[in-house]
């Protein structure tokens, strides 16, 4: 543990932004490459989550460019800032402890960053001890029970969930399964009058057909159109073919980087692993979840909301096949979140105005503290996340002046010197090691 009374001297040129003496310059350049990195980001992912969601035109052309500036300026806030309250601090103090160059110069950088995004989207952020796929079986198990239940999911969750697993699990239907099997029947019969041509596409279609008309159906099943396998198996097709191209999606602006360069390297945006690994994952988490889910309607020969809780958490083994902490413990946090509501709705539990907005300052100071004083101790994603954020400045912070709190800050900087203009120093700078 490093003494929280031990201080250092030296200035913020000569630990944190070593690459330019100026405080003011240093500011502009992480705010520069930050907001290139953050529209990067946001620009594609709001993007695909409109198409997803069936936005209208008006959406595109007054609100998706908004949405994507605020929440953009919320990330480079929270880098931009940092960089600010780390020389604001440095100032006030006078001098470096063990807590200013990170926790201290984040929570405030952060808090405010956070106020800047949409209120929608400050999701209660938490520190956990679990492991992945458990926590996700176990998150996923709840999120598809409260699918299941009447008013237990509103606004983009349940449409996302309905986009993803399909409206047939939801159990609340304005009509009973055999009138609406006779209608399907009825809309069958007429399709059936039809001349079709005998082209492939409609040799295809006619195969598919006999596939789903022929098989076993439960009658608490509400997927009128398919037996319980065909069903399954076009679930999985349907979500693997949108994890692959979102996952495509993601990597057009790298690929088309390099178009005239390395030509080859547009081959990679097809035939990359991370879009299979996605696709399998989204495509068996859905084909699990209807599986068991049909399994159970034939066990029990009834459609319980219980059967969700079973079948969401069978369902979270697919994340193996794409081990995501970030999307864990997003919607892990986003399902507290929920239940957190829930009970205040019930006067279960308490109202704490704010609540999300300092847990969300407090999570990320804990993260910077680590960044800067205990790199070792940060997950990889997120320090490769900060190093793309900061274009690489965060890893040439003179972290062996920091080891004196004992907290091993340059372990994995141990060839690193800074070169540093001596007259804006206030202690002598080590010389950089010169290899021959």
């Amino acid at each position: 543990m490093a003494a929280l009374s031990k201080s250092i001297p030296h200035n913020c040129y000569e630990i944190g932004h070593t690459w330019h003496p100026s405080c003011g310059v240093s500011f502009v350049q992480i705010t520069r490459g930050a907001l290139e990195e953050s529209l990067k980001i946001y620009a594609p992912l709001y993007l695909i989550a409109a198409i997803l969601r069936k936005r209208k035109l008006d959406y595109y052309l007054h609100k998706l460019l908004p949405e994507i500036l605020q929440s953009a300026s919320f990330l480079t806030a929270n880098g931009a800032l940092f960089m600010a309250f780390f020389c604001i601090l440095r100032k006030i103090l006078g001098k470096f402890y063990s807590w200013s160059p990170g926790f201290g110069a984040a929570l405030p950088a952060s808090y405010v960053a956070i106020l800047i995004e949409r209120k929608s989207r400050r999701g209660l952020l938490t520190i956990y001890m679990a492991n992945l796929v458990l926590l996700f079986c176990i998150t996923a198990a709840m999120y598809m029970f409260f699918f299941r239940c009447k008013d237990g999911l509103k606004g983009f969750t349940f449409s996302a969930l309905r986009f993803i697993v399909g409206k047939e699990e939801i159990p609340t239907h304005s009509y009973s399964p055999e009138a609406a099997y006779a209608k399907v029947e009825q809309k069958t019969e007429k399709h059936e009058e039809k001349p079709r041509g005998t082209n492939i596409i409609a040799l295809v279609r006619k195969l598919v057909d006999s596939v789903c008309k022929h098989g076993p159906r439960h009658r608490c099943c509400k997927h009128y159109e398919d037996n319980c396998i065909s069903y399954c198996i076009k679930g999985f097709i349907r979500m693997f073919s949108v994890g692959y191209l979102i996952q495509c999606c993601l990597r057009i602006p790298s690929a088309f980087r390099h178009l005239f360069t390395q030509p080859s390297r547009l081959l990679s945006l097809f035939y990359n692993k991370e879009n299979f690994q996605l696709g399998a994952f989204l495509g068996s988490f859905v084909s699990i979840y209807k599986g068991t889910s049909c399994f159970l309607r034939w066990v029990r020969n009834l459609d319980d909301e219980l059967h969700a809780i079973i079948a969401g958490f069978l369902a979270g083994v697919s994340m193996m096949f794409y081990k995501s902490t970030t999307i864990s413990m997003y919607l892990a946090s986003k399902l507290v979140e929920t239940m957190y509501f829930k009970g205040i709705e019930a006067g279960k539990v308490p109202y704490f105005p704010h609540a999300d907005t300092i847990i969300y300052s407090i999570s990320t100071a804990i993260c910077f503290q680590a960044a800067v004083m205990e790199v070792q101790t940060l997950r990889p994603s997120y320090w490769k996340f900060l190093l793309r954020l900061t274009k690489g400045r965060f890893a040439v912070m003179n972290r062996k002046v920091l080891d004196v709190f004992g907290t091993g800050a340059s372990k994995h900087f141990q060839d690193f010197i800074p070169k540093l203009d001596p007259r804006y120093t206030i202690v002598t700078p080590e010389l950089p090691i010169e290899f021959s």
